[in-house]
């Protein structure tokens, strides 16, 4: 009785020399290792016979050189992969579709994140950044090779901005969850720079906490990691945030001498391509100094902070609410209950608007001369 192989060979008219003949020419096509024709002589005529089943190579070979499926030339099933090993497959394939332009849409949204959100808060912003952040974090699980390192600075990016949106929106838990995310993406993406500033930046979460001893650790890890590394703009960063942190824990001449330090250190341009989410040119350096000095009651914080409101560019309304709410405070510790008291209205509106649970609640601690909290 004909095997199903030796049927098809001879209804396509193919003589056993001429079948080892095209699986020559189509294995070296498909550079597939194959045995040399004396031995593919004696397979040919083992398969044929019954007495032993092909390799997947040769089932191959024989499906395109005669054009019949597996049924058809008598070859067993393909066993069912595995459906975790497909999900797999599919993922994989996914992930290698991303290139570089992939990576800059990714980078454009984040970017078209930062500002909506210094414009309007958090509250339209941090579930579709969360959302992007999901994507971009499966893409990188998955995809191998050089491209998960733009793709990690890209999640370094993203979440950096989603710890600050937790943040405002009095969630610090979640802040702190993306920090950490961040932190593992920037090393990930061999990036000094941006591991630096996610660590820096996580001190926040716990000054917000009455954290201070670990905020200062924090802030003194992240000046280490910095050390040969750091640009002119991401030291006087550093130097500044470190001042917040000195007046949060209450070391006001400490603050101010890191303030000076900023100061030194900021470039003539402060504006870096490469870091586009510090802001210390125009009135920025100037607002975070007087809000170091509203921490810790100094006097001379209600003209610093006056004068940096009125040098704010308009589309940074969460910073125009952190000044407000500073200005507030500055004027309570200098006793001016009414000056106070209108600037904690215009402060309560702006953070009304935006949504930020972080001023409002800043607001709410705050104490006017001779009452209880506002």
């Amino acid at each position: 009785m004909l095997t199903s192989l030796q049927t098809v060979r001879r209804h396509l008219g193919y003589t056993g020399a001429q079948v080892i003949d095209l699986f020559t020419r189509r294995a070296a096509a498909l550079n597939l290792p194959i045995a040399n024709p004396a031995s593919l002589k004696t397979k040919l005529s083992r398969w044929e016979n019954g007495k032993e089943q092909p390799s997947e190579i040769y089932r191959r070979l024989f499906r395109e050189i005669y054009g019949r499926t597996n049924a058809e030339l008598g070859f067993p099933d393909e066993p069912e992969e595995d459906p975790e090993a497909t999900e797999l497959r599919s993922r994989l394939a996914t992930a290698r579709t991303v290139d570089h332009q992939t990576v800059e849409v990714f980078r454009h949204q984040v970017d078209h994140a930062r500002h909506i959100d210094r414009r309007f808060g958090a509250l339209t912003q941090l579930d579709p950044l969360r959302t992007q952040i999901d994507q971009v974090q499966q893409l990188l699980t998955y995809r191998a090779g050089p491209a998960r390192t733009a793709l990690a600075g890209v999640l370094v990016e993203a979440s950096t901005l989603a710890g600050w949106q937790a943040l405002d929106r009095a969630a610090p838990g979640q802040a702190w969850t993306h920090y950490e995310r961040a932190k593992a993406a920037a090393r990930e993406a061999d990036s000094p720079t941006l591991l630096v500033h996610a660590t820096a930046e996580q001190a926040f979460v716990l000054i917000d906490l009455d954290e201070t001893t670990a905020a200062l650790d924090q802030l003194t890890h992240a000046r280490i990691l910095a050390t040969g590394t750091a640009t002119p703009l991401l030291q006087a960063w550093l130097a500044a945030a470190h001042g917040e942190t000195l007046a949060a824990a209450g070391h006001a001449d400490d603050a101010r001498r890191a303030f000076d330090t900023a100061n030194a250190l900021l470039p003539a341009d402060p504006i870096d391509p490469a870091l586009p989410f510090l802001f210390l040119g125009d009135s920025h350096l100037d607002r975070w100094r007087g809000n170091a000095l509203a921490r810790v009651g100094a006097p001379e914080a209600i003209d610093q902070l006056t004068a940096a409101l009125a040098r704010l560019p308009v589309d940074f309304v969460r910073a125009r609410t952190g000044l407000l709410v500073d200005l507030a405070y500055a004027h309570a510790a200098a006793g001016d209950r009414d000056a106070a008291l209108a600037y904690v209205r215009q402060a309560r509106q702006l953070a009304g608007q935006i949504k930020s649970d972080r001023h409002q609640r800043r607001l709410n601690r705050l104490v006017l001369p001779g009452s209880m909290p506002v």
